[in-house]
């Protein structure tokens, strides 16, 4: 595997090392070993599938505390656009985001670290993503971000489609608090 640190703080862009052959290719998808050795938690609570079928389909933005999951999500099927951001008030990068495109060609991994919100849009109908998640769900816990906030000016590269109730009601940063911490 290949790790590259993102902008933002501890969070990984991780593409596959590939082993070539007639047949095809070989890749490890995940090594506890190697996140260790790159100070990433290697903990898998749960593993999910998320199917979208259409193309413009939003998902997040969604965080858990004060059970932090970590994310590994890899898109296994079609391509999405994968949002984070980084929620950490002592973290140099707090309410900093970057975007990234995974895809079924690309075979590339997204690791998202503890207290960061993660969505992501669907760029193609027919979508599966996968993510690999470092803490058990608990449904008290989830909390999350308008994916339309003013504040982020998420660039989402189509309009979106298809949102669930709950993620279009989730408040604006100004009016939350982040972290035990009144934000703005």
């Amino acid at each position: 595997m290949i790790f590259t640190e993102t902008a933002l703080k501890d969070a990984f862009i991780i593409d596959l090392e590939k082993k070539p052959d007639h047949r095809g290719f070989f890749a490890r998808t995940f090594c506890a070993q190697e996140f260790e050795a790159h100070g990433l938690k290697p903990t898998v609570a749960q593993c999910n599938l998320s199917f979208n079928y259409k193309k413009g389909t939003l998902r997040g933005m969604h965080y858990q505390i004060p059970a932090a999951e970590t994310k590994l999500i890899r898109c296994i099927k079609g391509a999405i656009y994968d949002v984070i951001i980084d929620m950490r008030p002592e973290s140099p990068t707090f309410l900093s985001h970057i975007g990234v495109e995974l895809t079924a060609d690309n075979h590339r991994a997204l690791y998202v670290p503890e207290m960061f919100a993660h969505g992501y849009q669907a760029l193609a109908d027919e979508t599966e993503v996968v993510y690999q998640v470092g803490e058990f769900y608990m449904p008290g816990y989830e909390k999350g971000l308008r994916y339309d906030d003013p504040f982020f000016n998420i660039d989402w590269p189509l309009d979106v489609t298809e949102i669930s109730e709950k993620d279009l009601n989730w408040p604006l940063l100004r009016m939350m608090t982040v972290g035990g911490t009144s934000s703005r």
